[in-house]
């Protein structure tokens, strides 16, 4: 008890002393009409408010600020067109598992249903993308309604909650009363893995003679890092890491393979088409990953762990499934790999590690001078300080950054995975610093990504969050441009963004508050580099300006079997030279 249980408050004060109470330190939003008395107590609370530019900004900020920080990001948005913006941000961290409680203000509760000005039906239109939603029309049922909102997005599988308020129920006045326990029948996530399914798991894994780990994102949430060193360590399986577990397990071990998928590493790829053995720990084989799943690892066994009972089997029959929760899933699972050898895989480690010496991601070199993109992004991860992180847009860049960033820790590496969310970058970024101001937060952009959410920098000028943001410019949609050469004979059908110099990236970084600087060649991309990290007191925008055409390799093309990956232009690696 505290000296406000039992006071009687306005909705809107029951909220933010709800929020407070859950440990909230700060939220991202914009207020207007149904959710603008919300904000009167906001005033007074020792919650940060962070005023973004547009909706979807605050829900990018928020799912920075989360996956950073393993805490629930928070954001804020009035009724109709205010919460419709939330619904890219709300399904991004659906599709990323991202911890995400969206509170919305809705018109009042007896005109809800009769196209009211600025109503929209925002439980319905976000009911595929939560993990679950309030309607809230009586005061009295606001502190529940947090608690369990925070409790369902944080617990279990992560993911996105959203809690709409009736305008009545903020201004209506009740006493409050803080819940001492939850009411949600139904919603109990096994956190626990059953114990034969880890002595089995660990048997086959003693058994097999090609295994190798496919860890996704789950791993990463999950703040389980520790754990699946230590199993690597214990049986010297080789590993792949998904595009949102970067950096979960170092890049530099020798047995990282790199990322599979459609633009992943031929180790990686091939690591997983030519095991017998898959362990799939916390991911949920993606079509990215697996390509034309009929012909996906078509002579492995699979171990699926997951916390999530859906995932396991939806995409790929699995051998042994793993309900759980994939951190207390691997402690149990190094404590039963004691009981039985290691797996006889030296010749399987010996001609991987030969695959990802011949086939490490390469570049060649711009022919008319310019940038290589890939170099800018290596240099970035090169010059920076260690402990930085990075966050990207979604494209060329995306996986250029995935390949050349230095992916040695945990939690520092933030991108769109299931959705592709172009936008998220600078956003995202924001939220990061917020939730660690004292690290070098990078924002690796393509310059269409940049124009969608760019505004969001003038946020971060007013309110001293000193991100830096790098633009990769090759004057259009590099990926779409990328499969216009490739499958429609070079027709660039509206992919060209920009002239030479419209926009004037730096100039438009100068008009936000921030640092403006561009770079066109080797000696200016290293200054521009050193001078971005010297500035910390305001954001820093450079421009890279990059050949056009520079390609992402490998590839496998959409829709076939990641046996036909390429590692350039109608090049394809010696699968049987190299691999059992």
């Amino acid at each position: 008890m505290t000296d406000k249980d039992g006071q009687v408050m306005t909705g809107a004060q029951a909220l933010v002393e709800s929020l407070e109470r859950m440990g909230v330190d700060v939220a991202f939003g914009i207020p207007g009409g149904a959710i603008l008395p919300a904000y009167d107590p906001l005033y007074d609370s020792k919650i940060r408010h962070i005023l973004v530019r547009h909706e979807q900004g605050a829900g990018h900020a928020a799912e920075g600020y989360a996956m950073s920080s393993g805490r629930v990001g928070v954001c804020i948005a009035t009724s109709g067109p205010g919460a419709t913006n939330l619904v890219t941000p709300i399904a991004n961290a659906y599709m990323d598992s991202t911890p995400l409680v969206a509170i919305t203000g809705q018109v009042n509760s007896h005109a809800i249903g009769t196209d009211a000005f600025q109503e929209a039906d925002i439980r319905g239109i976000t009911m595929p993308i939560t993990k679950h939603s309030f309607l809230i029309k009586d005061v009295r049922d606001i502190p529940l309604a947090i608690q369990e909102a925070f409790h369902i997005a944080g617990t279990g599988r992560p993911g996105p909650v959203l809690v709409d308020i009736a305008k009545d129920a903020l201004v209506a006045t009740a006493p409050f009363i803080w819940p001492t326990e939850l009411d949600l029948p139904g919603y109990k996530p096994t956190i626990r893995p059953h114990s034969r399914q880890i002595r089995a798991a660990a048997k086959m894994i003693s058994e097999s003679k090609r295994p190798v780990l496919y860890v996704g994102g789950g791993v990463m949430s999950a703040r389980a890092s520790a754990e699946l060193a230590e199993f690597v360590e214990k049986t010297h399986i080789p590993v792949v890491t998904t595009l949102m577990a970067r950096g979960v397990f170092p890049d530099s071990h020798e047995l990282n393979m790199g990322m599979p998928g459609m633009h992943g590493t031929v180790a990686a790829v091939g690591a997983l088409q030519k095991s017998d053995l898959l362990i799939a720990l916390g991911t949920r084989f993606d079509d990215r990953v697996t390509g034309k799943l009929d012909s996906f690892a078509t002579g492995a066994k699979i171990i699926h762990a997951d916390i999530d009972p859906a995932e396991i089997g939806k995409n790929k029959p699995v051998d042994i499934p793993i309900v759980g929760d994939v951190k207390e899933t691997l402690r149990q699972l190094n404590e039963a790999i004691e009981a039985y050898p290691a797996p006889e895989a030296d010749a399987w480690r010996r001609q991987l590690t030969s695959m990802k010496a011949r086939y490490q991601p390469r570049w060649e070199e711009a022919p008319d001078g310019r940038l290589s993109p890939q170099e800018v992004v290596q240099r970035i991860g090169q010059l920076s300080p260690s402990d930085s992180i990075y966050v990207t847009g979604v494209g060329q860049h995306q996986m250029w950054a995935a390949h050349f960033l230095p992916h040695e820790h945990p939690n520092v590496w933030l991108n769109s995975g299931g959705a592709g969310t172009m936008g998220f970058c600078v956003p995202a970024a924001m939220g990061a610093k917020v939730a660690n101001p004292d690290a070098t937060v990078w924002g690796i952009d393509g310059d269409g990504c940049f124009q969608m959410t760019n505004q969001e920098l003038v946020t971060c000028a007013i309110n001293n969050i000193p991100i830096k943001i790098a633009v990769i410019n090759n004057h259009a949609l590099g990926m779409v441009r990328q499969w216009q050469s490739l499958f429609y004979e070079g027709r660039y059908s509206n992919t060209d963004l920009m002239t030479e110099s419209l926009p004037n990236f730096p100039m438009l970084a100068e008009a936000m508050g921030c640092v403006g600087l561009r770079a066109t060649n080797e000696v200016e991309m290293e200054a521009a580099i050193q001078q971005a990290l010297e500035i910390n007191d305001r954001p820093v925008v450079v421009e890279f300006v990059v050949h056009k055409d520079a390609m992402v390799w490998p590839m496998v093309p959409a829709g076939v079997s990641n046996d036909e990956i390429i590692v350039a232009r109608n090049m394809a690696p010696e699968w049987e030279e190299e691999v059992l």
